[in-house]
């Protein structure tokens, strides 16, 4: 095994530590600083086969020890030679030094002791070699880190063992020195002890001096003192063996030198032998001298320790005759105190109740639980069979199978509306607010007591546990205040006794020494009745205790939650009960019908035709010879009566249309299937954007020749509101496709309207054409003059102004990309500046794809490029590419006229420009790689102070902002100066 030494006996015996056993020796140094200090000290007699902590002299540390011999001084002090069993090292120490030490710390020692294999004693060394040989040995195993090989074990533990030290046999390096010598049974330690003992007694007898008993204390300092670690075992290893070697060379020198070979004893004269005997004894005098100055010395140290504890001791007697003068009155009010301090303590947890609350919430959350009502099950197995043959129905394209299911449908409605009608009237009987009111005010107080709780243990066993706990608890505390009061009442008792033996009036005959004679036990009882009464605090537990109540906690944590999800299930069920029995005893039966909805299509039919022949009556009018302008005003106000009549009917359509909508979801999915001619699933998929009555003929439009570049714009007013009609053309493979794409945009707009940063959709307008090609026509607000285009071209936006715009632009992209929408159409006139503060994203053109749309010719402001640089790698379309057009139009915004370089990857060039550093650091995470997202730029600094303004799509007259979509373009003059001024190229 591998040790470190730790302690020399002698040249020969040492004790060492396990060096695996490092842990193990910080474990039980830090256990030993935490307990002893508040152990209780050794009383009596110490028990010599028992382990102790005792207070080492030199670091007043504590280690663990065994008593070997006791000592008495004067009587009254017990001093104690201990032997510290996890270092091997001893000392003599006071008994109030000593204490016991918890069981957990009763385990073998870690330092073992050992001694060389083959090696003993010689029988004539004297006091001088055996210091010698320990310091010797000191040197070379003293906190070095050695390789043991067990040969035996004695039967006290000491190992006999062959001991090296960097490929050295310290054993030989002993017998070399001359501090030890071989000897025929290596195993025979019994042998070698008695020859130790000899070789001190024949040295004490050589020097005639009587040494004390503690002589063994002096070199204690040097190679006996505890360690509480194993740091740097090499390092010290190697600094002592330097300073071991120096120290003992001139000895070794010495030893060399008088030491004289056998074969030229022969040749010495008489004389010369007898001079050489001389200086051997008178060196051996000189230093039997040396050691009597220092054992003088030491006498005169210990007579000057005998005196102080003689002081000490006539001081401790005198304190004890004052105890015992005031003994009685000390004892009394001391007694009296805790007696008071007991009342206000039993007073205090008079007012306290133990645990209550927490028993209150048990019973309450057992007792009078709420269950869930036999109905409930019922109706939701049967709400279940209904959504499925509503399903079913939808599903359906059979006109024979289609009847069947109808009528399954009914049947399984009556039985639900049965199962609804039993619910409520099973939940109006039940207290289910005043039940979660209660719930929700035991949760909160618990909390507030107890804390957040945690997941609750599955054992029902819980509560029986807590209560189980709490009536030990308290059963302990009765039987404590009992043992309490009978103390009391025998200590009065006993006064009352006294009080009768000191009455010179009374007659009674007493025994005054049976009543004088158990004073001090009745005294000591009640003391420590009241102390542990007093210890015994309801309030405080240990950690056991702590589970037992926090598990309860939990679990009732656990139920309270568990029944509040009870009681949130049933009102909704019955919420959603009371408006389906609501709803149903209108339709239950009874079928709805198209008849109104084809009315309001007829008159809207009838309008139509009545306002295309006025349109042809004005057209003919205009061409003939007697024309008024009279007449041709009255025509012209019978037309926009008509049109508003058209537009009027229009919209009692699709409120219409609403309502069978709202029919199907709910109740009557089979509708489209009986009337596939009123068109109900288109508008539906449309998101009720889809009309046929509308038609953009009819409308008094004014087409937009500066901006119908790619496609017919025209523009026109439908209800006091400007529009645009864009026209796309559609195959007939796509319209699907199309009408999906518009109606997800609408949905993502109707959520948020006007917060939602977009621009709305008001109709969709659907004409066929030729070669099996159809005409889409969106209609939008229109808003002249409001896109970026036209506003930096005209009156450039100020810094405050753009980032309040961009600000709406990024809350219109949040709203898209938080439905999986990609613009990809992000550019100068499809981003419209409200009143100058209110930003809004434009439609896009829905026939196209992402990639499309963002590869058209279009995503351009200035000379930057706003198509990002994976696109142009052929990367399809994502949000990043939207945020990177959108971080090119806000740095299009800012720096104005400012010149700006492009780099080699196509961003712009941000630090060469002027402009506020939380803008530039903005605009610098908008073209990086990892971009930020529509979210993260909402709240960042630059935004913080700037609040988006909602506006109405209203506009005042006074102020009237314009609206340019995607293919609007300004006139000749704008762009030309917007040329001149940027270095626009002639693309842009």
């Amino acid at each position: 095994e591998d040790v470190v030494g730790c302690h020399v006996e002698d040249a020969v015996t040492f004790w060492a530590q396990n060096v695996s056993r490092c842990n193990d020796l910080l474990k039980l140094s830090c256990a030993l600083a935490e307990a002893c200090p508040r152990a209780n000290a050794v009383f009596g007699k110490p028990d010599f086969s028992k382990i102790y902590g005792g207070c080492f002299s030199e670091d007043r540390c504590w280690y663990r020890c065994m008593v070997q011999q006791l000592t008495y001084i004067f009587i009254l002090m017990l001093q104690c030679q201990v032997l510290y069993i996890d270092y091997g090292n001893s000392e003599v120490l006071n008994r109030s030094d000593i204490v016991e030490i918890p069981p957990n710390l009763q385990c073998p020692s870690v330092a073992k002791k050992y001694r060389l294999w083959g090696l003993q004693l010689p029988t004539d060394q004297n006091l001088n070699m055996f210091d010698q040989g320990k310091k010797f040995l000191s040197s070379l195993v003293f906190e070095k880190e050695i390789k043991i090989r067990h040969k035996a074990k004695h039967k006290d533990g000491t190992v006999i063992a062959q001991a090296e030290y960097e490929k050295i046999d310290i054993g030989e390096e002993v017998a070399k020195a001359g501090f030890a010598e071989k000897c025929t049974f290596p195993g025979n330690t019994k042998d070698a002890e008695e020859r130790k003992v000899d070789v001190m007694q024949n040295q004490h007898r050589r020097i005639k001096v009587s040494v004390p008993l503690w002589v063994n204390r002096s070199d204690h300092v040097l190679y006996s003192i505890p360690r509480g670690r194993f740091d740097q075992v090499a390092a010290s290893a190697r600094n002592q063996n330097f300073t071991g070697n120096r120290m003992f060379t001139p000895k070794e020198k010495m030893l060399v030198s008088t030491s004289v070979p056998v074969t030229s004893l022969a040749q010495i004269r008489p004389d010369q032998k007898l001079s050489e005997e001389k200086e051997v004894l008178r060196r051996e005098n000189v230093n039997l001298l040396q050691r009597q100055k220092e054992l003088e010395l030491k006498v005169q140290q210990l007579k000057r320790e005998l005196q102080r504890e003689k002081e000490a001791s006539s001081k401790t007697a005198e304190s004890f005759e004052e105890t015992l003068r005031t003994y009685i009155g000390t004892k009394m009010r001391s007694l009296a105190a805790k007696v008071k301090a007991l009342k206000e303590v039993r007073h205090t947890n008079k007012n306290s109740r133990f645990e209550e609350q927490l028993s209150q919430a048990i019973k309450l959350v057992t007792e009078g639980c709420l269950t869930v009502p036999c109905s409930l099950e019922k109706l939701q197995k049967i709400w279940t069979e209904y959504d499925l043959a509503q399903k079913r129905i939808q599903l359906c394209r059979n006109v024979d199978e289609r009847d069947e299911l109808i009528a399954m449908r009914d049947e399984v409605q009556q039985n639900l509306y049965s199962a609804v009608e039993e619910l409520i009237l099973e939940v109006d009987q039940l207290p289910l607010s005043e039940r979660s009111r209660m719930l929700e005010e035991l949760s909160a107080s618990l909390e507030m007591v107890y804390g957040q709780g945690s997941e609750a243990d599955d054992s029902e066993e819980v509560f029986q546990q807590f209560f189980k706990w709490k009536s030990v608890k308290m059963k302990k505390l009765i039987c404590v205040r009992n043992d309490t009061d009978t103390a009391l009442q025998i200590l009065a008792d006993w006064f009352s006794g006294t009080l009768k033996c000191f009455d010179l009036m009374s007659e009674a005959s007493s025994d005054l020494e049976e009543v004088a004679g158990n004073a001090d036990e009745i005294l000591k009882k009640v003391e420590l009745a009241i102390c542990e009464e007093l210890g015994t605090d309801l309030n405080e537990h240990d950690e056991a205790e702590k589970g037992i109540i926090m598990s309860a906690y939990n679990k009732v944590i656990h139920k309270l939650r568990q029944e509040q999800s009870i009681i949130t299930v049933i009102q909704n069920r019955y919420l959603a009960s009371v408006e389906f029995k609501k709803q149903a005893e209108e339709w239950l039966n009874r079928r709805p019908d198209i008849n109104n909805l084809l009315s309001i299509k007829k008159t809207v039919k009838s309008l139509k035709a009545q306002l295309r022949w006025k349109l042809v009556a004005k057209n003919n009018f205009e061409e003939s010879d007697d024309y008024s302008e009279f007449e041709m005003t009255g025509i012209k106000e019978e037309i926009a009566d008509l049109r508003n009549r058209v537009l009027q009917e229009i919209s009692k359509e699709q409120e219409e249309y609403d309502k069978l909508a709202y029919l199907v979801q709910k109740w009557f999915p089979e509708l489209p299937l009986l009337y596939p001619e009123a068109g109900i699933l288109n508008y539906m998929n449309s998101g009720g954007l889809l009309t046929c009555s509308l038609e953009r003929d009819l409308l008094d439009a004014e087409p937009m020749k500066e901006l119908s570049t790619k496609r017919p714009l025209v523009c026109s007013e439908i209800q006091g509101q400007k529009v645009l009609l864009k026209g796309y053309s559609v195959d007939v493979s796509s319209e699907a496709k199309v009408i999906e794409r518009v109606a997800k945009y609408h949905r993502v707009w109707d959520q948020q309207k006007e917060k939602s940063g977009l621009l709305q959709l008001l109709f969709l307008l659907f004409c066929k054409a030729r070669f099996k090609l159809m005409i889409l026509t969106s209609v939008v607000p229109y808003y002249p003059g409001a896109s970026l285009g036209a506003l930096q071209a005209d009156t450039p936006l100020t810094l405050k102004e753009a980032l309040k715009v961009m600000k709406g632009v990024a809350q219109g992209l949040q709203t898209l990309h938080g439905a999986n929408i990609v613009h990809g159409s992000l550019h100068g006139n499809n981003v419209f500046a409200v009143n100058r503060k209110q930003g809004i994203v434009g439609d896009f053109d829905f026939t196209k794809s992402e990639e499309q749309r963002a590869a058209a010719n279009t995503m351009v402001v200035s000379t930057l490029s706003l198509v990002s640089p994976e696109l142009k790698m052929g990367q399809p379309a994502s949000p990043a590419s939207d945020m990177y057009a959108y971080g090119c139009l806000l740095f299009w915004l800012c720096v104005q006229n400012q010149e700006f370089g492009i780099k080699e990857d196509g961003t712009p060039e941000v630090d060469v420009v002027v402009m506020d550093d939380k803008v530039k650091s903005l605009l610098l995470n908008l073209f990086c790689c990892n971009r930020l997202t529509a979210e993260q730029v909402l709240r960042d600094d630059c935004f913080l102070v700037v609040d988006a303004i909602p506006v109405s799509p209203q506009l005042s007259e006074d102020h009237e902002p314009r609206e340019e979509h995607d293919s609007e373009k300004t006139d000749e003059k704008k762009k030309m100066r917007l040329t001149e001024e940027n270095g626009a190229s002639s693309i842009q």
